[in-house]
């Protein structure tokens, strides 16, 4: 049985959700937060969709697979890193920062390329992890196992 009252609260609070998640992400290189509380922030949305319209609604509103997410987050990530020695002739990981300064983001380097990778891998190793465990509740309901 579906509650009205939380169809309705998370028809709301799911942009909200996703829109601090990106704000925390975008804050994170400069100040407390990034990628991976961002990625759970955002993680949480989703799961709280998924309670209050199920899983596999909540898996359509996701539109990407996690495990392709958890594979472009690590892709990102990785490619970060790689910047600096192919570039620079740098160590891996070195950060690399823009000339250019934005009023509400600051310089744009590699730090927040990594945060992005860690926020999309987070949110596919989240929701692979809650839609894995969704599906053997649904399995275990349906008298399967």
């Amino acid at each position: 049985m579906r509650s009205l009252i939380l169809t309705t609260a998370t028809r709301y609070l799911l942009p909200l959700m996703l829109l601090f998640a990106v704000f925390i992400l975008l804050r994170g290189h400069h100040h407390p937060g990034g990628g991976f509380i961002g990625g759970l922030v955002a993680s949480a949305g989703f799961a709280l969709y998924g309670f209050a319209y199920g899983m596999p609604e909540a898996q359509r509103v996701l539109f990407f697979d996690p495990l392709k997410l958890i594979g472009v987050g690590l892709l990102t990530a990785v490619s970060s890193g790689l910047l600096s020695p192919i570039l620079n002739q740098d160590p891996f990981m070195t950060s690399l920062w823009g000339k250019t300064s934005y009023a509400a983001l600051g310089k744009l380097g590699t730090p927040l390329m990594f945060d992005i990778g860690v926020f999309l891998t987070v949110i596919g190793v989240t929701m692979l992890i809650i839609l894995t465990l969704s599906e053997e509740d649904m399995v275990e309901e349906e008298g399967i196992i």
